[in-house]
């Protein structure tokens, strides 16, 4: 019998009378925390005892200032409404009044009731018909307004009449959704089948954590890959979505976006690795290649004058094993330019240094990015400050610095308990318009990157990066689980 942890016999209980459900609500209908949920979802899984399915839909709601009910009266709604008042008759001098003599309005409403067959023109007069049902505009509106609709749930008719309708109507706004679904598996609904014949102390044994025990070493994930683990865990339940990319990069998503000089030492070869022999062929001289090679040499429609030298396609097109996880955030953020967004990237970076006990060529380096109307330095602050909380580092501070590619610039900084000092972490600050701007994105864009293992040190209490991957069975061994 497999042992149950107290939160995995709560979900299964709750599955086997509510199978496939959000993780969300799950955790709300159990009163346990969404974190816990989650962390107990993946244990069920690892047994075979759930499914967990991840779907992507885009949810349609309509933007609001007001807090209280709310209701959208449609021009041709309110036509008849005049109409009903006006003894289901009237001429279109006196209709244009009641629109403000908009001639657009007037034309809509006319057009819409027309089509919906809810008047008849006779020359210059409007007749209401004795009968008219909603329509399927409307009926629409009011199924957005009064409940969450998710674009994957409307019909093929409905798609169409929101399209129309989001022409119409600038408030109607989309937003990308996740949802995670949990489903029993027949092993799961057989645990929960025999838990009815037993009782409960039968299946959850008590453990007596301080007893003593034999020394095993049984496989485990390496302390690195379970910390990365932990970050992207952080990272989801605030709000975060994962993007990826690849290793290889062009020079131009590499440096160029990033409105770094060609002629600048991060791009000489004792600093970057470059693919020899080859170049990016499928980047070629098209409109983005043509603005940040304007901003590059004077500065294009940013308001900055640039390096104000001649910019070279060639040189842009050589391949570099990234020395970031930039170019991968840059790419994804040209191609949605959402308004509002939360994204971060974990991956591999390199760079042409000597290995010493503080750095490598090869190592792993975290970013994020929130874009937002309103978003400011102060919203940064307080995520990262989150996120190292979740990490368990609790005093944190901001010091002002500088970074080519971010204005204004900060460097977050934590303290450690362990070595009584203040240690630099993420840089961080507000991507400048020489980067955004040639990329289509109008809203600010809050940045942060760091290396990882930095972070793992701390947590390990280590003192030379190189430990992390010297492959000592004695330590790897030894390093805790959990922290």
């Amino acid at each position: 019998m497999i042992p149950l942890h107290k939160l995995e016999q709560i979900i299964l209980e709750y599955l086997n009378k509510h199978d496939n459900r959000d993780l969300n609500e799950i955790a709300k209908n159990t009163n346990i925390l969404i974190d816990q949920a989650r962390r107990a979802g993946e244990w069920l899984k690892s047994r075979n005892l759930i499914e967990i399915q991840k779907t992507e839909d885009i949810k349609i709601y309509i933007e609001s200032n007001n807090d209280q009910e709310f209701k959208i009266v449609l021009p041709e709604r309110k036509l008849i409404e005049y109409l009903e008042n006006n003894n289901f008759n009237s001429t279109i001098n006196e209709i244009t009044k009641i629109f403000n003599n908009n001639p657009k309005e007037v034309s809509a409403a006319i057009g819409y009731a027309k089509k919906n067959n809810w008047i008849n023109i006779n020359k210059n007069h409007i007749i209401k018909n004795k009968i008219i049902n909603n329509s399927l505009e409307e009926i629409l509106l009011e199924k957005i307004i009064k409940k969450e609709v998710y674009y994957n749930s409307l019909s093929e008719k409905e798609k169409q009449i929101l399209q129309n309708l989001k022409l119409r109507f600038k408030d109607i706004k989309e937003k990308k959704n996740t949802q995670i679904k949990i489903i029993l598996t027949k092993s799961g609904k057989d645990i929960i089948n025999l838990q009815k014949s037993k009782s409960t102390t039968d299946i959850i044994n008590p453990i007596d954590v301080e007893a003593e025990s034999l020394s095993i070493y049984p496989g485990k994930k390496h302390p690195v890959q379970r910390f990365i683990d932990e970050v992207r865990e952080i990272f989801l339940s605030l709000g975060f979505n994962e993007i990826m990319g690849d290793i290889i990069q062009s020079s131009f998503w590499n440096f160029d976006c990033l409105f770094t000089p060609q002629d600048h030492p991060a791009r000489e070869i004792q600093d970057t690795f470059y693919i020899d022999k080859f170049i990016d062929e499928k980047l070629e001289r098209n409109n983005l290649v043509n603005k940040i090679a304007k901003v590059h040499e004077d500065g294009g429609n940013t308001g900055s004058k640039g390096w104000g030298y001649q910019w070279n396609f060639e040189k842009a097109k050589t391949l570099v094993l990234r020395t970031h996880t930039t170019p991968i955030t840059l790419s994804h953020l040209a191609n949605s330019k959402l308004e509002n967004e939360k994204v971060f990237c974990i991956g591999k970076v390199f760079r042409n240094e000597k290995i010493t006990f503080k750095n490598l060529m090869e190592f792993h380096q975290i970013e994020g990015v929130v874009t937002g109307e309103n978003v400011n330095l102060r919203d940064m602050m307080g995520l990262l400050t989150k996120f190292y909380n979740k990490l368990g580092l609790k005093k944190v501070k901001f010091w002002p610095s500088y970074f080519p590619y971010t204005e204004p610039s900060l460097q977050s900084m934590v303290y450690n308990e362990k070595l009584n000092k203040w240690v630099e972490l993420c840089g961080m600050g507000i991507f400048r318009p020489e980067v955004t701007l040639p990329l289509g994105i109008k809203t600010p864009v809050l940045a942060w990157g760091g290396g990882l293992e930095r972070l793992v040190m701390l947590k390990h209490n280590l003192n030379d990066v190189r430990k992390l991957y010297e492959n000592d069975l004695s330590w790897l061994r030894e390093s805790p689980l959990c922290l």
